[in-house]
């Protein structure tokens, strides 16, 4: 999430009540994953184990919650609980109103038909000669290109499912992403794209999804890229320009698909992908698949 102006450190702590090291004055530009970080960002780790990872990350501000020698050129905030006080700078700086306030703030371009059962949120922009079937729900901050079909029962900006265990229970990391859906997008029958933790989720220009398919927080699908129905994509993911997706392929969080990649009907993908075919529960080149059934058939 980019700030609408930039903040200083001192006053990112006095919000969250945190210890600062570092100039008070020292710029903050916003907040972002560690997947997605880049420098004058803000992120969390509360862990030990990825100390390291976050400390040397993009990132220039790191919420942390121990005094660690600060790396040079950046900052730190130290907080006892860096999960609960990540929630509540974004939500000091972006308006969660999950339809329970109708301020919207509208735009649509001409030419665009919007069913009359569709459910609109706040601050939402949609482009020209789009069609927007019934029952669709379109959530706060979205924004569609032009030429966009969506089809019923579709969900845009849904929460992100990504929680942490608190005391027996599960606690939200709140979402202030949003959608972006770019132009020429048809998005089939029954999907849901969640928003983004704190960036977009992105459908690159051209691309088709089909049915009940599922997309996740922060991931970005390319250009004409085609995705078949019951796949499921999990958060943080590229997928590039041109890759097709067949039905019920499941992806692990954080992947990248270069271009031009197929990924053949139930594969599961578990690391980044280079260009190629691939199949199986864990997906392998589709040749060096056939080349083991064949040896393992002849073992019988």
């Amino acid at each position: 999430m980019t700030f609408n102006q930039p903040q200083q450190l001192k006053t990112i702590a006095d919000i969250i009540n945190a210890k600062y090291i570092g100039a008070e004055d020292f710029p903050v530009l916003g907040t972002n994953e560690i997947h997605m970080v880049k420098a004058g960002e803000i992120v969390f780790v509360n862990h030990p184990k990825y100390y390291d990872k976050a400390l040397n990350s993009a990132a220039t501000i790191i919420l942390i919650d121990k005094e660690v020698e600060c790396p040079e050129g950046k900052a730190l905030l130290v907080s006892d609980d860096p999960f609960r006080d990540f929630n509540k700078i974004n939500t000091h700086f972006t308006r969660i109103s999950n339809f329970k306030e109708e301020l919207h703030d509208l735009e649509v371009g001409d030419g665009t038909f919007i069913h009359p059962s569709v459910t609109i949120g706040n601050e939402v922009r949609i482009g020209k000669n789009c069609h927007i079937f019934p029952n669709v729900v379109i959530g706060d901050r979205t924004i569609i290109g032009d030429n966009v079909i969506i089809q019923a029962n579709t969900v845009l900006g849904g929460d992100a499912f990504y929680y942490r265990k608190l005391n027996g229970n599960f606690d939200r990391l709140i979402s202030v992403g949003n959608v972006i859906i770019e132009n020429n997008v048809e998005i089939g029958n029954g999907c849901t794209i969640d928003r983004g933790v704190t960036d977009p989720t992105i459908i690159g220009e051209g691309s088709v999804l089909d049915n009940q398919i599922q997309i996740g927080h922060d991931t970005i699908i390319g250009k004409r890229c085609l995705i078949a129905s019951q796949t499921g994509i999990a958060g943080c993911c590229i997928i590039e320009d041109d890759v097709t997706i067949w039905g019920q392929v499941g992806m692990a969080s954080g992947v990248r698909v270069e271009s031009g990649t197929i990924l053949l009907a139930k594969s599961g993908v578990n690391r980044d992908l280079k260009k190629g075919t691939y199949f199986g529960p864990i997906a392998e080149e589709f040749r060096d698949y056939l080349r083991k059934e064949v040896k393992l058939k002849n073992l019988k």
